[in-house]
């Protein structure tokens, strides 16, 4: 079987439009006065019907709406996707279909229509559960809405999982103890749980460079809040399946566990990526940045890609072992060994081991909990 198959396949949906820009993001996201969602209902159909024809005879096992702010849509329109997705494809029949969405109030009252057109996860970007914080994260909602929202949500689906934002400025290990304690009290199965990190071409980015952002914990300080949200999640049934996720038992995010897996999967929309595997030849897909620019390409060349990239099997080794070895379950040794066509080095992972960073079983090796932390490093070192 084709290496893909190992991991699944999903579909992803990139919707590239925010109320604000929040000052940390460096995702594919723009803000918009008016947005003709007719058209861009056209534009995903086309592409939906033919990366299906591309794919066709696959079992879909999961679709996700990402953005941006896919909670803007108009839930009519999610219908419509939906709908032609699962006769474009064939699904499986426990198919998770998650939409992200933010807690301002507009987007709550919609999420029964969301879960009326077929949607059964949301992934809810809170960050924060105090106002002064979400002020600083340039975030619309108040703690108060974010808690509404949530309680509504867990209401209208089954699976609900919140996005949370640490080391923040002026933040201390003991009020994110604090904090995490309340959000595991409030999570339903899946929480996510991300450092902030000051990317360039950012609000914060610039701002730092520029001496701003005072009081950001240093490099230790975030370690110790890393290492802290740990144990609390473990503490309270939700243990970390990756590096940044946790969820209970049978709760973790089937459309991540894809790109972790190293499975294949189709990106629609500005910015979206995607790998498939095609006639026995594994493909880089991308998409033009711009929402005008890849619309207005739909429209005039039938699809909204830029080239496609073979990806070597070499490569292939290497993102396999990058993606995988972020998960608490790790990398198949003989899946990698098929891709790379040799094995990695038998000195170099008993050195890992030995330094507590690295286990190894008769099938896989896996980060430890004193690896993860320092993951970049502990990869460079199996690539020697």
């Amino acid at each position: 079987m084709d290496d893909w198959q190992n991991g699944g396949f999903g579909l992803y949906l990139h919707w590239p439009f925010c109320q604000s820009k929040c000052p940390y993001c460096d995702f594919n996201s723009h803000v918009s006065a008016s947005i003709d969602q007719r058209a861009w209902e056209a534009a995903y159909l086309s592409e939906i019907d033919r990366l299906a024809a591309q794919t066709e005879n696959r079992l879909l096992n999961t679709v996700f709406f990402g953005g941006g702010t896919p909670s803007l849509m108009d839930p009519d329109l999610v219908a419509t996707l939906i709908d032609r997705i699962k006769t474009r494809w064939t699904p499986a029949n426990d198919l998770e279909i998650t939409l992200e969405a933010n807690p301002g109030s507009v987007e709550a009252a919609r999420f029964r229509a969301f879960a009326g057109a077929g949607v059964n996860r949301i992934s809810m970007g809170i960050q924060a559960l105090n106002d002064t914080d979400l002020k600083r994260l340039g975030r619309l909602h108040s703690a108060q809405e974010a808690r509404k929202a949530y309680d509504i949500a867990r209401d209208a689906f089954a699976r609900v999982s919140f996005d949370l934002i640490y080391a923040r400025q002026h933040q201390s290990p003991e009020t994110w103890a604090q904090e995490l304690r309340e959000a595991l009290a409030m999570a339903v199965d899946h929480l996510s749980l991300y450092q902030l990190t000051i990317e360039q071409g950012t609000a914060f980015g610039a701002r730092h460079a520029a001496g701003g952002l005072r009081g950001l914990p240093d490099d230790e300080i975030a370690a110790d809040m890393y290492l802290l949200s740990q144990e609390i999640c473990a503490a309270h049934d939700m243990p970390a399946y990756e590096v940044s996720n946790h969820a209970r038992d049978g709760a973790q995010s089937r459309h991540n566990l894809i790109y972790w897996r190293y499975g294949d999967y189709a990106g629609i929309g500005p910015g979206a990526h995607g790998r498939l595997t095609l006639n026995g030849s594994r493909t880089a897909t991308a998409t033009p940045l711009m929402p005008q620019t890849w619309l207005d390409q739909v429209g005039t060349l039938g699809h909204g890609e830029i080239p496609r990239e073979i990806i070597p099997r070499e490569e292939q080794a290497i993102e396999y072992l990058m993606m995988s070895l972020r998960l608490r379950e790790g990398m198949d040794i003989k899946r990698y060994q098929q891709l790379a066509g040799e094995s990695l080095a038998d000195a170099r992972i008993a050195d890992l081991v030995d330094q507590g960073l690295l286990t190894r079983s008769a099938t896989h090796i896996a980060a430890t909990d004193q690896g993860r932390p320092v993951l970049n490093a502990l990869i460079r070192a199996l690539m020697l």
